[in-house]
């Protein structure tokens, strides 16, 4: 068992690690080939917090554990709202000033409602699974468009573009490069290979089902780079970017982690996903977009009260899934 414990937590550091150097490396080579830095940004950079996910969940399928799949993906986004933006929000309240963060915080929302919408029937097709990876492709599509015309082609005045331009890799040789992104092409699904296997190992020792490994260990381990990446933005005074981490963070999640599980191992799934998880997942998301939008003398902040709030509901959620396995 300790041997077991050793090996999950090198592999979930090893794959942390090649997901940071896939981006690097990805986002690098784009700039060498002449993609614009705000492209970059707004679509390599803003994926790479979710790889560590959509590998998980892809090795997890591919092995026929597409509840650990799910698990995580529902876990990564109560653990990114609940605790990482809890935390962030007691180390430092946030200001937001982002008009794209205002308008995909209602967006967030509706994508989550779609997420528990196809997990609700306890049956995930492979079709559900098109339509969310089909709303994946609009989504970057439509943000690229918006973003494309809003600057035509000056510098940005949105504080989360303009600091997701920054967040880009500076220009490398092409060798190093490739370099990188090899060494995240081949260490990525190795790594979440030894996650899961031992993951799935350590679950049925304890009794413990794929769902609630997903829900916990995977979860809370994957959005660790969320939490690192927040931290960052309050110590350079970006409060934009660690909001909007977390929401376009929770959007792949859904559209493009969460559907992996139906494309590769479709079927019936864990009925406490539709139940339990997916409601206080789609709960914690309405809790933010309450706390968001309750302003006060005109003011868009999360709190230190918010903070503790939301750290609440992550405590509440860890009790509820612990307390029903006791049972």
């Amino acid at each position: 068992m300790l041997e077991q414990i050793f090996i999950l937590l090198i592999a979930l550091i090893a794959l942390v690690w090649s997901a940071d150097k896939f981006v690097f490396g990805a986002s690098s080579l784009a700039r060498n080939l002449g993609i614009s830095p705000m492209i970059i940004g707004l679509t390599i950079v803003a994926m790479g917090s979710s790889a560590p996910e959509m590998m998980v969940a892809a090795t997890a399928s591919l092995q026929g554990n597409p509840d650990t799949a799910i698990g995580n993906a529902i876990g990564s986004n109560i653990t990114n709202i609940a605790l990482v933006l809890g935390i962030t929000a007691l180390l430092q309240p946030l200001t937001v000033s982002s008009q794209t963060i205002k308008r995909e915080i209602p967006l967030i929302l509706a994508i989550t409602a779609l997420g528990y919408w196809v997990l609700i029937d306890n049956h995930f097709s492979f079709y559900e699974g098109i339509i969310l990876m089909s709303g994946f492709a609009i989504y970057i599509i439509a943000l690229l468009v918006i973003t494309l015309k809003k600057t035509q082609g000056k510098p940005s005045d949105d504080p989360l573009i303009i600091e997701a331009e920054h967040d880009v890799a500076p220009a490398v040789s092409m060798k190093l490069s490739l370099l990188w992104l090899g060494v995240g092409i081949i260490l990525l699904p190795l790594s979440a290979s030894f996650l899961v296997d031992s993951s799935v190992f350590i679950a049925k020792t304890f009794g413990i089902s794929d769902l609630v490994i997903g829900l916990t260990i995977i979860a809370i381990g994957t959005s660790l780079p969320e939490l690192a990446a927040c931290i960052m933005s309050i110590i350079k005074k970006e409060d934009d970017l660690a909001l909007g981490n977390i929401i376009g963070s929770n959007i792949f999640n859904i559209l493009a982690v969460l559907p992996l599980a139906a494309l590769i191992s479709p079927g019936d799934i864990d009925p406490s996903a539709a139940s339990r998880d997916a409601p206080y997942m789609l709960g914690v998301t309405l809790l933010l977009f309450i706390l968001c939008f309750s302003r006060r003398l005109g003011a868009f902040r999360i709190t230190r009260a918010k903070g503790v709030l939301l750290l609440l509901s992550f405590i509440a959620y860890q009790v509820l899934l612990f307390s029903q396995l006791s049972k």
